[in-house]
């Protein structure tokens, strides 16, 4: 019998309206219009990886993929929400539809929605690291370390070790024995204690960030069913910075692939700088043999820096051992070599600095067109007195997150125990805001309510002391009067900070700043849908910055930038200084031991070099003074024997003295 195939007449070529081709260069490109199966994008700094993203993202909605079938997951939610925002630009309002978010935002709503099957109730809520070390601290003290005669480690080190087994998947056992060799004798104590932990965790219907990940995997893993329908939804999956991704997010990226199996990892190895969060740069080189027929495509074309700065940042990439390789280059100019500056000592690298920037803004570039990087926050301190000398102003980044001050923690534990009266942690902070309330009158107050009493009317509870019975009382009434504001969000949020004006001016000293922030968060509270949303959202993506460490006090003009190089990744500036070139310093001198650190410190130096737009500066002191005395440094192994035609080398010479003759480009140190 023969056969004759019909067609579908109802399926049609996509007629693309965007000009892709125009747009976009060739590899980026096909990364673009790339169809079916796993791709692994290969992005070199500077290279359009964002715009590619964007672009990829309206090529499949135009092509026909239902926006909410598309999975686009970030390291932050504004990186998300711009992405889909620049994409909505290039074609429609349809792409607002597609799912983007974080890993913990993403794994928070499925955990939520499949909540029955872990045995937590919908309205678990979610603490932070400050939260999470509070948490430990307490049970920590319930543990005979008294009778322990050597060191024990402190709160933020368990928080820190047990995280570190969660992400690397490690036992507990191991990264003490790896990271923390100085506390091998207390191991039994540390591993009961992370059990205690997370015992008390799933006895409080409470989840830190890690559990978030690992909770998502066991159920995606345990139940196929689950997995089935969560992964079918999304018929594309889109991870971004791919590089910073841990153990657990890339097995997450298979099991949220697993039924359609398209998957487009982007990220750049020589970027992976985060080894401390548990982030492996190994996920990428791993991911062809992870997912069969990968299509590997590689964005080396710079629309950043000039090229003799892309010279060096190649020159240093050759240094580190596991890569893929990848050659910037670059359309622009040309451009001046980037100068490595020796200076006398740490004074004469401020004053270089700080002249060159006066320099280079009377010659037109803004403040905030210039940025000095560094390795740590202390390798800066010598050039803040210089800067504030001089009246140069400038902002320092790495602070203190908003949602990390006190005054707001404990605004939002009030509010989330309304959501979860079963959240210890939060009960702990609001109960002893009250005079004469400490921990063990806490503990009872709580214990009391979770055998039957009323939690929001504590006043109630047995043996209440007179001389805290009347600010009870209070609290009752508060939680009284956040039930009857149900579903007004604003209402509750400054209900709560009226209650908690009377604490702010008790403790603080800076205390109008305080309440000015606490303003500023009830004015933005109306752009979240429920007070649950405000809680998790808040908790996931906590918002920068406050009053206290921003507000200044006087108008002036846009500031000088203070970095870590880690806080500078994804950032650009025309202009960039990076001082303390010193071996010890960058690299660190914890990595020179060991193999992987080492290469991880060559992409540091990488990133930092690959801010730069126009002009770069590596300065090093030859003399370098420290708590322990003066003694002689040697210049960076990153940089030290790079020919000069990749690195010009500065010559400073006192105002006082001529100009010598020489090879070197010359600057005059003015007094």
């Amino acid at each position: 019998m023969k056969k004759f195939v019909l067609s579908r007449d109802d399926i049609q070529p996509a007629q693309y309206t965007i000009p892709y081709g125009e747009l976009l260069n060739e590899a980026q490109l096909r990364a673009v219009m790339a169809d079916t199966g796993p791709v692994l994008l290969v992005a070199g700094a500077g290279t359009g990886k964002t715009r590619t993203l964007v672009y990829r993202v309206a090529r499949l909605v135009e092509g026909g993929t239902d926006p909410s079938e598309i999975l686009l997951l970030t390291f932050t939610r504004r990186a998300a929400h711009e992405m889909l925002r620049r994409a909505s630009q290039i074609l429609d309002e349809r792409c607002q539809r597609v799912e983007g978010g974080t890993f913990h935002h993403y794994c928070s709503k499925l955990l939520h929605r499949y909540a029955r099957y872990i045995g937590y109730p919908e309205n678990f809520t979610i603490i932070d690291a400050a939260d999470s070390q509070d948490t430990i601290n307490m049970l920590r003290s319930r543990l005979d370390t008294g009778k322990i005669q050597s060191r024990f480690p402190k709160k933020s080190t368990l928080y820190s070790i047990f995280s570190s087994s969660v992400n690397k998947q490690k036992s507990v056992r191991g990264v003490v024995e790896e990271e923390y060799p100085q506390f091998i004798p207390h191991i039994s104590s540390i591993e009961e204690l992370f059990e205690n932990y997370r015992n008390f965790k799933d006895a409080n219907f409470v989840m830190d960030f890690d559990d978030l990940l690992v909770k998502t995997r066991d159920l995606l893993k345990q139940n196929s069913n689950v997995r089935m329908e969560a992964a079918g939804r999304h018929r594309h999956v889109l991870v971004d910075e791919y590089q910073d991704t841990n153990a657990l997010q890339a097995e997450l990226t298979m099991l949220f692939s697993s039924v359609h199996r398209n998957v487009m990892a982007v990220g750049d190895d020589a970027q992976s700088i985060y080894s401390f969060r548990g982030a492996d740069h190994k996920n990428m080189l791993r991911f062809p043999e992870l997912f069969t027929g990968t299509q590997i495509i590689i964005l080396e074309e710079n629309y950043r820096s000039t090229q003799r700065i892309l010279d060096l940042a190649n020159r240093v990439l050759k240094q580190a051992r596991e890569k893929f390789e990848k050659n910037l280059f670059t359309n622009n100019e040309e451009g001046d070599l980037p100068g490595l500056v020796k200076t006398a000592n740490l004074n004469d690298q401020s004053r270089f600095i700080t002249q060159m920037i006066l320099n280079l803004r009377e010659h037109g570039y803004e403040l905030n067109d210039i940025a000095v990087l560094f390795r740590n926050g202390r390798d800066s301190f010598d050039l803040e007195v210089m800067l504030n000398r001089k009246n140069i102003p400038y902002v320092k980044f790495g602070g203190q997150k908003f949602t990390e001050a006190a005054h707001v923690k404990d605004v939002l534990a009030h509010l989330r125990v309304l959501i979860n009266p079963k959240d210890m942690v939060s009960w702990n902070r609001v109960l002893m805001l009250i005079d004469g309330i400490g921990p063990k009158t806490a503990e009872d107050l709580f214990s009391w309510a979770q055998k039957g009493g009323n939690p929001y009317r504590p006043a109630d509870a047995p043996n209440t002391s007179d001389k805290y019975l009347v600010q009870l009382k209070a609290l009752g009434e508060l939680f009284s009067k956040l039930k009857q504001l149900d579903g007004s969000v604003t209402e509750q949020l400054q209900a709560v900070v009226d209650y908690y004006s009377v604490f702010c001016r008790k403790r603080f000293d800076d205390h109008p700043k305080r309440m000015k922030d606490l303003e500023t968060f009830v004015d933005i509270s109306g752009t979240y849908r429920s007070l649950e949303s405000l809680i998790e959202e808040i908790a996931l993506d906590p918002i920068e910055a406050t009053a206290i460490e921003t507000e200044a006090s006087q108008k002036d003009e846009a500031p000088l930038i203070l970095s870590t190089i880690h806080s500078a990744k994804g950032l650009e500036w025309k202009t960039v200084f990076l001082i303390q070139c010193l071996d010890g310093i960058l690299p660190s001198g914890y990595a020179l031991d060991d193999e992987d650190q080492l290469d991880e410190e060559v992409r540091l130096l990488y990133v930092a070099v690959t801010r730069a737009k126009e002009q770069l500066f590596l300065t090093y002191p030859a003399l370098f003074q420290s708590r322990f005395g003066d003694y002689f440094s040697n210049p960076s192994r990153f940089i030290d024997g790079i020919s000069d035609s990749y690195l010009e080398p500065w010559l400073l010479v006192e105002e006082t003295q001529g100009l010598p003759g020489g090879e070197h480009e010359k600057i005059q140190l003015s007094e």
